[in-house]
C-alpha cells in the first residue's frame, strides 16, 4: 500500500508544521507535501538533508523547491507513486516531500551475501524501469544497506556492490546513466534493531529515490513566477 511519510526537516519545522497540517485533516497529500516543501525550502537543501532520516530521504528532501512549484512537482509525483505501487508487488511505494522512496527487502534482489541480481529481481526491476522511462525529468538514487552482522567493512563494501548490481541494470534496460547515482550505506542507516531476525531482514535493503531534478525545477518554478499553470 502507498504510504505517505515526510521525513523529519528539524525539530522546530516538525513542531510547527506538524501543528498545521493536524488542523488540517481535509488536506490532500499533495497539499500536505507543498506544506512541507515551503518549510524544507526556508530550511535549505543542506540543512534538510542532514536533518533527513537517512540517505534516501536526504536526497528527495535536499532537492524540495516548496510553494506552488512543489505542489506542481508533488501531484505529479502523487500520480507516480500511484503507478509504481500498482506495479511493483514486492517494494514499498512511499510518498516523501517531492519525491519518491521504493524500498525492497535485499532478498528479494539478491541471494545470501551475494550481489548478483536474482531472475525475480530483474523482472521488478524491468517494471520499475519501464515505469520510468516516461518520467524523464527525474534524478535516481540507488541506496544499498545492510544488517550489523559481519564487519562494518565488508558490509559497506556489499552495500555498494549491490546497489552497484541495480544501477547497472536499470541503465542496462534503458535508463539513462546521467539519471542514477549508487550508493552504499552499509549498516550505518538501520531501521529496525539488528537484536532481532525481523529486525535484521527489514535492515538489509535498498532503497530508490526518485526526485525532480534540477532543470526541471527550474521550469517549474519560472512557470510559477511567469504565471503559468501548464507543465
Amino acid at each position: 500500500m502507498l504510504r505517505l511519510r515526510q521525513a523529519s526537516l528539524s525539530i522546530a519545522l516538525v513542531l510547527g508544521l506538524g501543528l498545521l497540517i493536524g488542523g488540517c485533516a481535509s488536506l490532500s497529500n499533495t497539499e500536505k507535501g507543498a506544506i512541507i516543501g515551503a518549510g524544507a525550502g526556508a530550511a535549505g537543501g543542506a540543512a534538510v538533508g542532514k536533518a533527513a532520516g537517512g540517505t534516501a530521504e536526504g536526497a528527495i528532501l535536499g532537492a524540495v523547491i516548496g510553494g506552488t512549484a512543489g505542489a506542481i512537482i508533488g501531484q505529479r509525483m502523487d500520480k507516480k507513486a500511484e503507478e509504481l505501487d500498482d506495479e511493483l508487488e514486492n517494494a514499498d511505494v512511499e510518498r516523501v516531500g517531492e519525491g519518491i522512496k521504493v524500498t525492497f527487502d535485499s532478498g528479494i534482489l539478491f541471494d545470501f551475501d551475494s550481489a548478483a541480481l536474482r531472475s525475480e529481481a530483474q523482472q521488478n526491476l524491468l517494471e520499475f524501469s519501464e515505469s520510468m522511462q516516461d518520467f524523464e525529468d527525474t534524478n535516481i538514487l540507488i541506496v544499498g544497506h545492510t544488517d550489523a552482522r559481519g564487519s562494518e567493512s565488508y558490509n559497506q563494501g556489499l552495500s555498494e556492490r549491490r546497489a552497484q548490481s541495480a544501477t547497472d541494470y536499470l541503465t542496462q534496460q534503458g535508463i539513462a546513466p546521467r539519471r542514477i547515482t549508487s550508493v552504499g550505506k552499509g549498516e550505518s542507516e538501520p531501521v529496525a534493531t539488528n537484536e532481532t531476525a525481523e529486525g535484521r531482514q527489514q535492515n538489509r535493503r535498498v532503497e530508490i529515490a526518485i526526485y525532480a531534478n534540477e532543470e526541471y525545477r527550474e521550469r517549474v518554478q519560472n512557470r510559477v513566477e511567469n504565471n503559468e499553470t501548464g507543465r
